[in-house]
């Protein structure tokens, strides 16, 4: 018996869809991608090659990210690394009309007051980027090393709280693979559960 009108149009759709991206994993290439900064320029991981680079998800009206922005510290974290040659991309995934959102006007006014040393601000507003990297929470941070590999992914320290005393005496996921990659060593954490805020993606 031929399959019918209706079954081959259904197959037809089965193969014509687009295969699920696959998650990021610690040890593979970590995926590529470009999105525009707040000056309106096309920024890639490409343009990085060769460089360790540090990916962090942010959303400013967030009470875990203003844990780390309000008390200074994030702002430390990334001028340390930047100054030790560390490409630091911050990402920011919110969709228009949700929490987080901003235009690039606002994104350059937002990193200038609050004193952020990143290498650069990155809008995500369709989300792809985050997507890709399958991030989930602001903050949520990921390192890739200067092979273009992923080495770390998942939560910035140990302390799941948006209490900024939690910040004496934590465990920075991120400092610790950096320091890692700097001596030469294999990351000894490589991932970990990433908290904060959900990030507001569209749809």
């Amino acid at each position: 018996m031929s399959l019918s009108r209706y079954a081959l149009v259904g197959l037809a759709a089965l193969a014509c869809a687009a295969p699920a991206a696959a998650s990021p994993a610690i040890g593979a290439p970590a995926p590529a991608f470009t999105a525009v900064d707040g000056d309106g320029r096309a920024r890639s991981l490409a343009e990085f090659k060769g460089r360790t680079v540090v990916l962090e998800w942010t959303n400013a009206g967030c009470p875990y990210v203003q844990k780390h922005y309000g008390s200074g510290h994030m702002q430390s974290l990334q001028e340390a690394a930047t100054t030790d040659g560390v490409v630091w991309l911050t990402l920011i995934s919110s969709a228009p009309g949700k929490q987080g959102y901003v235009a690039p006007a606002e994104a350059r006014t937002w990193k200038t007051s609050t004193g952020a040393a990143s290498t650069a601000l990155l809008l995500d507003p369709q989300g792809r980027v985050g997507r890709a990297y399958d991030a989930k929470t602001t903050p949520h941070m990921y390192v890739v090393d200067k092979a273009g590999t992923l080495v770390y992914m998942g939560g910035i320290d140990n302390r799941p709280t948006s209490d900024p005393a939690s910040l004496k005496g934590a465990n920075n996921y991120v400092t610790a693979a950096l320091a890692d990659l700097k001596a030469g060593r294999k990351v000894a954490i490589a991932a970990s559960k990433p908290y904060g805020c959900s990030i507001k993606y569209a749809g």
